[in-house]
């Protein structure tokens, strides 16, 4: 451990010591989800994966926001009330125009980077009256869908850019310690199987597994920003507004 601060200190050009970032050393491989946080543009197999997630564990709660929390609310009919709450609810701060800021909340972040062992962690939680968060089931509107329309204006591409959306998921894989970040439909089997077979919990493994294909789904979502940024000109930009 020494040696890689002093890697660190050689790299910063600093004094670094344990003090200076989180090193986990305890977590827990099975991990029960108990609180699920849903945020799609891609409702694919929400129909089945929401209702068997309730059926495995009764007590799931789930948060969400928008069209998502709309989708689940028609999916679980009656039993929406117990187990679906609108994270303006839960955040006690309601959206901004035009869903300008929705999930990018302290209390919502609290729930998907705090350590399960990190007492300091806890007492943040308990002070906030936060959750921690276990799952978080969350896709982005296509970028390149925006982009490939006729004539589309730089103004029109930057109000598509999702920010809360691939801070979130960053954010969930990054704590994969203990969070499930879904961004694929096509894992929700897979998830599904092993939390049937471990009464509700997901593993270290899988958990990793979803963290990798997570950090690679928003890297492609910046890529495509980036490429298309860099293909306008100044003038390009200008052109959208009054200076």
């Amino acid at each position: 451990m020494e040696q890689f601060f002093q890697r660190l200190k050689k790299v910063w050009g600093k004094e670094v010591n344990a003090m200076s970032i989180n090193v986990v050393a305890k977590i827990d491989d099975l991990v029960k989800v108990k609180h699920v946080l849903a945020s799609v543009f891609d409702k694919t197999g929400l129909e089945a994966f929401i209702p068997e997630l309730l059926r495995i564990n009764p007590e799931i709660k789930i948060f969400s926001t928008g069209g998502t929390y709309k989708k689940i609310k028609e999916i679980l009919g009656e039993k929406a009330e117990s187990s679906l709450t609108q994270v303006s609810d839960y955040t006690g701060q309601p959206e901004t125009q035009g869903g300008l800021v929705k999930t990018l909340d302290f209390k919502i972040y609290l729930g998907l980077l705090t350590e399960t062992y990190n007492d300091a962690h806890n007492e943040d939680i308990k002070r906030t009256g936060s959750v921690h968060i276990d799952m978080v089931i969350g896709n982005l509107y296509p970028f390149k869908d925006t982009i490939s329309q006729p004539d589309v204006t730089v103004e029109q591409a930057r109000g598509n850019i999702d920010i809360g959306g691939p801070c979130m998921i960053r954010a969930s894989a990054k704590n994969y310690l203990r969070v499930a970040s879904v961004v694929d439909p096509s894992d929700y089997e897979a998830i599904m199987s092993e939390m049937k077979a471990n009464d509700g919990a997901i593993s270290l493994e899988l958990r990793y597994q979803l963290a990798q294909k997570a950090f690679d789904y928003t890297a492609v979502y910046d890529r495509t920003i980036a490429d298309f940024l860099g293909s306008k000109s100044i003038e390009d930009v200008k052109t959208c507004y009054e200076l």
